[in-house]
């Protein structure tokens, strides 16, 4: 009775490791259609316009402003990879380490260097394959293992021990699982717009709505074919992303300033800018969902409302998986680009909560 039990469960197992391998790769191929059309439409429309791009030879002046900080580099031994990093604030001061996510680098977290460099030494890092941080080539390089070994030594390099972490989007992923392997190096933990990893897994395989709004990583399997249509039209898409009505930010944010935007399309525009970014979606599938999932560190959840790319339901679910103090705030009427379209408010959120005393849930 027992071996028939054994049986069936490793049965159970491979049925439903098959029906998600399926689900994957039917809707890799549904999303490639769908792209392949829209570049099919583009060309018809305008094939000049379509195989467009602006040679951009010299970064836009905001990514020097003396103001954000200091631009930095520090070389991992183990790995061998060069990091680049802005760092604001004095050394020997707490650190906050900031993790950005997709499409954006360190830039996207200005109005934070700026911010909280009175009382910490803030570092904005590009992760591994963004913007000035060495590219490895190959997909297995990105692997969620490899993104969580990062931050560590990148803290080791740094020369401290722990840190006020926060990640927005896929930084928010990366946040969460440092704070699930490595609890000992979060003092506190601040994800934006993204839900624990376990969270993420389970709706998305339940709530066809959710599936459809992270069409891209299911798209981003696909090998060189997402490079290449974020590039045309002179990276409308990566444009559309920031600015347009359905996933751009808001009317009443802080709406990217032109010279904004072409920092964005200025460090994406490099040769191979774009691959290293999108292989790190390229192992999300074989990596989730964890063995480990639990979390111990006191953390502050924020979510916009109007997040094209995230149903607010996970934020809510995500309390479950944190058996500390947790708080969970969404704004209303604002964007996935949250601490770009509101970072008054936000800025004020995350003060509130690194001021305030926490005590662990029993």
């Amino acid at each position: 009775m027992a071996r028939l039990r054994d049986c069936l469960l490793r049965l159970t197992v491979t049925i439903r490791s098959l029906l998600f391998w399926s689900l994957v790769y039917c809707y890799c191929g549904l999303c490639a259609s769908i792209y392949l059309l829209k570049l099919l439409w583009s060309i018809g429309k305008g094939p000049a316009q379509t195989f467009r791009r602006v040679a951009r030879e010299h970064p836009p002046a905001c990514l020097n402003d003396p103001s954000l900080g200091t631009h930095c580099y520090v070389r991992i031994k183990d790995s061998g990879l060069r990091f680049h990093y802005v760092a604001a604030g004095e050394r020997g001061k707490p650190l906050m380490l900031l993790l950005h996510g997709f499409p954006e680098f360190w830039y996207s977290w200005r109005h934070q260097l700026r911010e909280f460099k009175s009382e910490y030494r803030v570092v904005a890092l590009d992760l591994r394959g963004y913007g000035e941080t060495d590219a490895p080539i190959h997909r297995e390089n990105y692997k969620l293992d490899c993104l969580i070994t990062d931050v560590k030594d990148i803290l080791d390099s740094l020369g401290y021990s722990k840190c006020v972490l926060i990640g927005h989007d896929w930084g928010g992923m990366i946040a969460w699982l440092i704070a699930i392997c490595y609890p000992e190096m979060v003092m506190k933990l601040i994800v934006i717009n993204f839900p624990h990893p376990n969270v993420f897994t389970e709706y998305i395989l339940q709530h066809p709505a959710q599936l459809f709004k992270s069409s891209h990583y299911y798209f981003f399997q696909i090998p060189w074919f997402p490079e290449f249509m974020f590039s045309i039209n002179d990276f409308k898409a990566l444009k559309h992303l920031f600015t347009s009505h359905s996933t751009g930010i808001g009317r009443k944010g802080c709406r990217l300033t032109t010279e904004d935007l072409e920092a964005y399309i200025y460090v994406f525009s490099q040769p191979g800018a774009l691959s290293g970014p999108i292989n790190h979606y390229r192992n999300i599938f074989s990596c989730l969902p964890l063995k480990h999932h639990m979390v111990t560190t006191p953390t502050l959840l924020l979510w916009g409302e109007k997040d094209a790319f995230m149903e607010a339901e996970m934020a809510e679910v995500t309390k479950i998986y944190v058996k500390n103090y947790f708080r969970l705030t969404i704004l209303s009427e604002v964007s996935h680009w949250l601490q770009q379209e509101q970072p008054d408010i936000v800025n004020k959120l995350i003060w509130t909560f690194l001021k305030e005393e926490t005590r662990k849930k029993d």
